[in-house]
């Protein structure tokens, strides 16, 4: 039986593989560097804003709201705990502006959707706020393509071991598609499923790795429209 023949679950990352999200991730961590270069260099406050948001994982996850809470504690840090308020006003502003953030959806990612729509079952597996990552996929307007969502507060090997038993599929029946490698495709691929990488143009560091995958499940297409071609639609 072909790969095409035993899917029976497709599943797609939601930030950088439905709409893109880490550009203004980008854009806040910008400003802020800007608004703290009193105190250090922009790269050394960029360097203390990723020691400080993976220290703070375990207990916050991710998503905007623990982005913010670690600017601000980065902040009371390099500032030596004399932090004026108006400081911490602004990057209580930056969490609202990424919260009210235009969607701008991946092209092709529409049609792609639409093309796949009935032929099997279409979920969304992703990290990050629960209530953000439903409100990101209602205003997307892409909801109706999707049998529900599933927001997930790590993506491990056991994470989608939990998911394929909910799912009630072996993992020759589950197709990750994703922009990242370390979450999206290693752990799926570790637990005998398939998925395909499409990079996008930025890619957080923290979901960075530094060696190539090789493994008769992992494809990579550079759009999403060739997902099309792999699964013969």
């Amino acid at each position: 039986m072909s790969f095409k023949q035993k899917i029976k679950v497709i599943a797609f990352d939601a930030d950088d593989t439905l709409w893109e999200n880490e550009p203004y991730f980008e854009e806040i961590e910008k400003k802020f560097c800007v608004l703290m270069e009193d105190f250090l260099s922009h790269q050394s406050i960029s360097q203390e804003v990723f020691r400080i948001q993976i220290n703070n994982l375990p207990l916050y996850g991710y998503g905007i709201k623990p982005y913010i809470l670690s600017l601000i504690e980065t902040a009371i840090e390099i500032s030596g705990k004399n932090l004026p308020i108006e400081i911490i006003e602004k990057i209580l502003q930056y969490g609202k502006e990424l919260l009210s953030k235009p969607i701008v959806l991946i092209d092709g990612i529409e049609d792609t959707l639409r093309q796949l729509h009935g032929k099997y079952k279409l979920i969304v597996v992703t990290k990050g706020d629960l209530l953000d990552q439903h409100r990101k996929l209602h205003n997307s307007g892409l909801g109706p393509f999707f049998h529900h969502i599933e927001v997930l507060s790590e993506k491990a090997d056991e994470d989608y071991q939990k998911l394929l038993k909910r799912l009630e599929i072996q993992p020759e029946e589950f197709y990750m598609i994703g922009n990242s490698l370390k979450s999206d495709i290693l752990p799926v691929l570790n637990i005998g499923g398939y998925a395909t990488h499409i990079p996008f143009r930025t890619t957080w560091a923290h979901e960075r790795i530094d060696f190539e995958i090789k493994h008769e499940n992992f494809t990579s297409v550079k759009e999403v429209s060739q997902i099309l071609n792999l699964l013969g639609v």
